[in-house]
């Protein structure tokens, strides 16, 4: 939504408020703290007509899978689908900004989690 809470023409706004376009309803909390050595994951749902596909970035990069991450999708009847990041064991190097973004043929809808470490 832009800071004007209007769009500049008519396109813009059904393009952006479709019906059919992807929604994240659920999502993990914001700020996170975790332990190192231990477990971290975060959950995203979304919703849409064409179903979304789930995309997750870390400090802005997509996120490249290694040994200790591993996601999951399921689908979740025709139009929906769930992913889950799991980072078991959590190292230092894991702290940062992470976002899910949930995209299909009408909207792009994104939540941002932060992670950081605690001793």
């Amino acid at each position: 939504m832009p800071i004007t809470g209007k769009y500049r023409d008519t396109e813009s706004d059904q393009y952006y408020n479709n019906p059919n376009g992807a929604k994240i309803h659920k999502a993990s909390h914001f700020d996170l703290e975790y332990q190192l050595g231990h477990k971290i994951f975060f959950l995203c749902e979304a919703r849409g007509q064409p179903r979304p596909f789930i995309t997750w970035y870390k400090d802005g990069s997509e996120i490249i899978m290694h040994s200790n991450l591993h996601v999951h999708e399921w689908y979740l009847g025709i139009n929906g689908i769930k992913s889950k990041i799991e980072i078991d064991p959590a190292t230092q190097m894991d702290a940062g900004v992470y976002e899910c973004t949930a995209d299909n043929l009408y909207a792009i809808d994104r939540k941002t989690f932060k992670t950081d470490f605690s001793i």
